[in-house]
This record gives C-alpha cells, sequence and structure tokens, in this order.
C-alpha cells in the first residue's frame, strides 16, 4: 500500500488547480485521471466552435494568468494552451488511465484506503492518504433524458459531448434538445452549416450577451446589490433583443446572477441564435411527448419527422461511484448537501473542488480553500 498525503481524484482543471496550491504550500500529494491526457471533457468532448463566455479574468486558475495578449473570450484551443502551460509551470504529473474503483474511510488506521486500477494494464494499486480530494467535477458524465418511444429511433442520436462540427449534418434535420448554452451554440453552428435545425426549449432562461454578462459581473464586483445589477442586465437585454416570449422564450422572475448564486443556473450567451429563431430558420418547439421511430411528437400537438437527435441536456456528476459508503459531503445525486460557499468539505478529510456550479471561478475558489485548510489540518505524520 502507497501511502500518501493527499490523493486528489481527477486531472480537468479542478484537479490542477487543487494540485498547483498544494504545491505552493509544499504538500506531497497523488493526482490520478482515468483518461490518458488533462481536462478530457475540455479535450476530447467538446464540439470545435466552444469558447469561454465569461471574460479571461473571471476564468483564470489559481496563481497563473492568461497571457497579456490573449483576448477577453478565450477560445476552446488557447484554454487548452493554457491548461498545458499551467501543468508545466507546476510541474504537475498525473498518474494517467488510472482509474479509481474504492475510496473508504479506514476508522482504525484514519485514513483514507483507496483502490485504484491501471486501465491498460489492469494492475491494482492501494493507497493509504491522510486526506481525499473529489476534483472529478459535477460534468462527469453525459445525460440523455429517458424519453417513451427513444430506443425506437433510427436516426443518429447522440449526447452534445460527442458532436463536434455542424458540417458533419448539411442538409439533414435536426432536432436539438436542450437550450442552454450548449444547446443554443449547437443549435446556432447546424443552422450556419446548413441543417435544417430545431430546438427543444422547455423552461425559462434569460438571454444574454458576453458583454452584458461581463458588464454585471464588474456591477457586481462594485458591491452592487444582486436585484440592482439583475435589474440593469434585463432592461439592456430587452432593448437587444426585444420580446423573445412570442418566439417561446419565456424569462425567468428571478434575475441572472441571482438565479445563478441561487441555483446555479447559467444564462444563455447569445452567439446568433436568437436571429436565426426570428428569422425562422431555427424552429422552437416545446417538451417532447414521444419518439416513434423517427416521428417526434410534442406535448403541444406538433409533430415532425427528424433525421437525428443531439441531446444537449446537460451532464451528471460520477463521484458517487467510488466514495462508496460515504455520504457526509455529497448527495445521492453526486453534488455537495450544503450550498455555496459551504460546500466544498466533507469528514475526516474529504473534500470536493468543482462541484460549485460556478465554472472556473468557483473551481479557482474551492482549490485555494481547500489546500489553505488542507494545510491548517495535517500533520508532520501521515499515520500515528
Amino acid at each position: 500500500m502507497e501511502k500518501v498525503q493527499v490523493f486528489i481524484v481527477g486531472a480537468g482543471p479542478s484537479g490542477l488547480a487543487t494540485a498547483a496550491c498544494l504545491i505552493k504550500l509544499s504538500i506531497p500529494h497523488v493526482v490520478v485521471e482515468r483518461e490518458d491526457c488533462i481536462a478530457s471533457l475540455w479535450r476530447k468532448h467538446t464540439y470545435n466552435c466552444l469558447k469561454l463566455h465569461i471574460a479571461k479574468e473571471f476564468c483564470e486558475l489559481p496563481l497563473m494568468s492568461y497571457p497579456n495578449d490573449s483576448p477577453t473570450y478565450i477560445l476552446k484551443d488557447n484554454f487548452l494552451r493554457y491548461l498545458d502551460d499551467y501543468v508545466m509551470k507546476f510541474n504537475i504529473s498525473p498518474k494517467f488511465n488510472t482509474s479509481v474503483e474504492s475510496c473508504m474511510y479506514d476508522e482504525a488506521g484514519n485514513y483514507w484506503s483507496i483502490m485504484a486500477q491501471d486501465k491498460v494494464s489492469g494492475k491494482t494499486s492501494h493507497y493509504a492518504s491522510k486526506f481525499l480530494v473529489v476534483a472529478t467535477g459535477e460534468n462527469s458524465a453525459g445525460n440523455i433524458p429517458d424519453i417513451a418511444g427513444l430506443q425506437s429511433f433510427h436516426g443518429e442520436a447522440i449526447h452534445s459531448s460527442s458532436y463536434k462540427c455542424g458540417s458533419d449534418y448539411v442538409g439533414k434535420s435536426v432536432l436539438v434538445v436542450g437550450s442552454g448554452n450548449s444547446g443554443f451554440e449547437i443549435a446556432h453552428d447546424l443552422a450556419i452549416h446548413g441543417a435544417d435545425t430545431s430546438i427543444v426549449i422547455r423552461s425559462p432562461f434569460h438571454v444574454m450577451t458576453k458583454e452584458l454578462i461581463h458588464l454585471g459581473m464588474i456591477l457586481a464586483r462594485w458591491r452592487l446589490s444582486l436585484i440592482l445589477v439583475d435589474f440593469i442586465l434585463v432592461l439592456l437585454a430587452y432593448l437587444l433583443f426585444g420580446d423573445l416570449s412570442k418566439h417561446g422564450i419565456v424569462r425567468p422572475h428571478m434575475g441572472p446572477l441571482l438565479l445563478k448564486a441561487k441555483t446555479g443556473r447559467s444564462a444563455v450567451i447569445d452567439v446568433g441564435t436568437t436571429k436565426l429563431i426570428k428569422k425562422g430558420d431555427i424552429k422552437v418547439f416545446g417538451p417532447i411527448s414521444r419518439i416513434r421511430g423517427n416521428l417526434i411528437e410534442f406535448e403541444d400537438g406538433n409533430e415532425r419527422y427528424y433525421d437525428a437527435l443531439l441531446f444537449a441536456t446537460g451532464y451528471k456528476s460520477t463521484a458517487n461511484i467510488c466514495l462508496k459508503k460515504d455520504m457526509s459531503m455529497l448527495n445521492s445525486d453526486g453534488l455537495p448537501k450544503n450550498e455555496f460557499p459551504n460546500h466544498w468539505k466533507g469528514t475526516n478529510g474529504l473534500y470536493c473542488v468543482g462541484f460549485a456550479r460556478r465554472g472556473l471561478a468557483g473551481i479557482a475558489h474551492d482549490a485555494e480553500i481547500v489546500a489553505s485548510d488542507i494545510q491548517a489540518n495535517i500533520k508532520m505524520t501521515l499515520f500515528d
């Protein structure tokens, strides 16, 4: 059994940020990653046109800023280069292709007993760690809803994590299920590449521009009340987009920043999608009631045939799979039991990073506070 001071599960932005903060404090640690690279979700399971909609000053990991010549809004490839540079700067060395099978706290020995398997060789390794940091994030696995008749669909039905570019769907009729940021971006990408595009909108949401959200975050940083900031943002959005309710987009009663703070739900950043919806190039439908082959039936009585279904229906956490019996920190959905800012700590040296639904800024916050707490509780020897 290999003895380690801190064991970090995941080498995405959350795990890397935690490792960098521990390195700064000279705290020994191990980072394991089930995939063969850092930030596998960003590198392997995101579409080509992805970019960060939040200004770069709100998207930095701890201890390292973006280069001065970086654009205000970072493209996917620029972000991946930033992460590669981050790993090099702090000399972070994850153990790749390593799947954590179980993490159980040993009450007698006062340590976390961790079993991990090398996915290439099949070899099983055992670790004993004083502290355990779950940094797999809230977006571990793609979520596809259970819709009646989905198995009867004869065309392509994929999650957005498998989507790359609209050029693969030229001339096809495609239904995007989900109207968050991914759904809006993918619908726009499909439409401009010549797909006959529709989108399912089920719930109210705010449509903003990235500049409006940037303004709101700056005003909030100046300590203006979120209610006032939200009033300004909603007013400006109405002036920009007009009344979108007649196009199937209903605004929530709570403002965009307060909604994000209270529920973790983000405003949708417009990339040109609303213009195409207004023109009729992207058709809007309500919830799906049933699928019969390639015929999609909607709850309002509409029905239409599609060649492909694309589910932009978010992700789910898989953190509980390895934690087994420990329920001190995460609920049955693999998300923190406690709300921000008290979400990051469980019992017996258990922590989570990247589960606050606050993007990269939330990851930076979590990593710094977790590393500081570990430093405050660490002992000179791992075992008594």
